[in-house]
């Protein structure tokens, strides 16, 4: 039994499931960088300015959901891998009923502050209020389709069919940003523009929906509720709310303090590096994606839980750090091509500590999905809440003694201190082996300790000369210390390893 319970996430499924992640996450960001300055030139500042707030606006649309389709996929996931009597359709209706409803209360939300935001809050310039709000109300009319639409996604990944989820979210993705050109030889008007993107996203739902019936057909058949799934789905969801509403805040805070408490100019030699560096997470956030339901279908088989969280920790270590430490190597000598000797003058330090941070904070994804998958929420959202007011502190403190340099350092810190922790509960759960956990904090601080120095290496001889030494040691202890011997096979290549991620 436990052997076919396990089985969806055997034979190299893991794997080709997070290409398909990274595909799907990433194709549509090389279209935005293609498309942009065509849709600038056609759309003028304005109108495209206000089309970077819709895609923004439409990015966030999913907190509507209040974490009900993380919550969807954690127990179907989980219901499939125990093989547990539990009527899995009831409990897709029942969590797509919870979550229409949802979805409709932020509409109708969004449709009433709309004006306010409009007419108040943003800055547009008086021609283009009206288009820009009949665009707002487009939106809000999507907020159903795209929360339903999460659902639907997450019983998809609850079965471990990222294909399915990429093949339409690619094409969705692609089409927010070809979507826009398309409709500007018929009209420059951003409501036509809005309700083209929106009716894409009326098709995705009817995509997903279709996809997920095909592998359940009996959510062909009339909904039925199961009222007893409403309180897991319900806790779940709103611990996952807590995390999905405090994170982000985090992430954005120190830009804010920077822009209050230094200069304007300030966020910029802060912000772009940053921005810079965290697409890196493009990586663990495809490999997450995939793990989050791999892990609640595991709970009945500790030896594969375990297998699992040590590999997506090794692997994505051994993809990072080389990347990592030739980016905080050269850093200085790039920022300076890319943007100019006074840029890099400012940011190369703030880039180098972020750059740290992003490496640290990768390799945390892998315990704070663990956590979650197995049911544990809460302590995720109790971690990140005792964490806010603690990082506020910090944070105003250093940027007051060192500016740009002190936001790196707090948010480094905060980063650090967090992974630590997220290990550590892992361990005090008992989901991984204190061992295990002790070996792989080591060698990430033994990783930072290596960043570090490469930080304050003076010329571009002793940079080579740091990086060439590093990376051979570091490629020579994976293969002889990280890498096990059934990883390490008969002749085998470890960069094929890296190609069969996570299997």
């Amino acid at each position: 039994m436990q052997s076919s319970s396990l089985a969806p996430l055997a034979g190299g499924r893991l794997s080709r499931n997070v290409v398909w992640n990274l595909l799907g996450l990433g194709a549509p960001l090389l279209v935005a960088v293609v498309t942009a300055p065509l849709l600038i030139h056609g759309l003028g500042p304005d109108r495209f300015g206000v089309l970077a707030l819709v895609w923004a606006a439409v990015g966030y649309l999913g907190v509507f959901d209040l974490g009900l389709g993380r919550a969807l996929t954690q127990l179907v996931a989980k219901s499939l891998g125990s093989h547990a009597d539990q009527p899995i359709p009831e409990l897709i209706w029942t969590a797509l009923i919870l979550m229409l409803v949802l979805g409709l209360c932020g509409g109708l939300l969004l449709v009433s502050v709309s004006p306010w935001i409009v007419n108040s809050v943003l800055r547009v310039p008086g021609p283009l209020r009206h288009d820009t709000l009949l665009a707002a109300y487009v939106v809000a009319a999507s907020v159903p389709l795209v929360v339903v639409s999460s659902g639907l996604r997450g019983v998809l990944e609850a079965k471990q069919r990222f294909d399915l989820v990429n093949a339409v979210r690619l094409p969705v993705g692609i089409f927010m940003f070809v979507g826009p050109l398309l409709a500007l030889p018929l009209s420059r008007s951003l409501f036509v523009i809005v309700l083209v993107l929106g009716a894409s996203r009326a098709l995705a739902a009817l995509a997903y929906f279709f996809m997920c019936r095909r592998l359940i057909p009996e959510l062909g058949q009339m909904p039925r509720l199961e009222r007893a799934a409403v309180g897991p789905l319900v806790r779940f969801g709103s611990w996952m709310t807590v995390s999905n509403v405090v994170a982000p805040l985090m992430v954005t805070l120190d830009r804010f303090l920077i822009a209050s408490m230094v200069s304007s100019a300030a966020v910029a030699y802060y912000a772009t590096p940053y921005e810079v560096v965290t697409k890196f997470w493009l990586i663990p956030i495809a490999a997450t994606g995939v793990l989050f339901p791999a892990f609640a279908s595991t709970l009945s088989s500790e030896a594969r839980r375990t297998d699992l969280f040590t590999r997506a920790v090794k692997y994505i270590g051994f993809v990072l750090f080389p990347l990592t430490l030739t980016i905080v190597v050269f850093s200085h000598e790039g920022l300076t091509i890319w943007l100019g000797p006074e840029f890099a003058r400012q940011s190369t330090l703030v880039l180098q500590l972020l750059m740290a941070g992003v490496l640290v904070n990768s390799l945390a994804q892998i315990p704070f999905a663990l956590i979650q998958g197995v049911g544990r929420p809460d302590l995720t959202a109790k971690l990140h809440l005792a964490e806010l007011p603690l990082y506020l502190v910090l944070l105003v403190f250093l940027i007051r003694r060192n500016a740009i340099t002190g936001a790196a350092v707090a948010w480094l810190v905060r980063v650090s201190v967090d992974g630590f922790l997220l290990f550590l509960i892992t361990e005090r759960l008992r989901l991984v082996r204190p061992a295990t956990i002790a070996r792989m904090l080591a060698v990430i601080g033994l990783l930072l300790l290596v960043l570090l120095v490469a930080a304050t290496l003076p010329n571009a001889v002793l940079k080579s000369a740091y990086l060439a030494v590093t990376l051979v040691a570091w490629g020579a202890s994976s293969w002889f210390v990280l890498w096990s011997r059934e990883e390490r096979g008969s002749g085998s290549n470890p960069w094929r390893r890296i190609g069969r991620l996570l299997t």
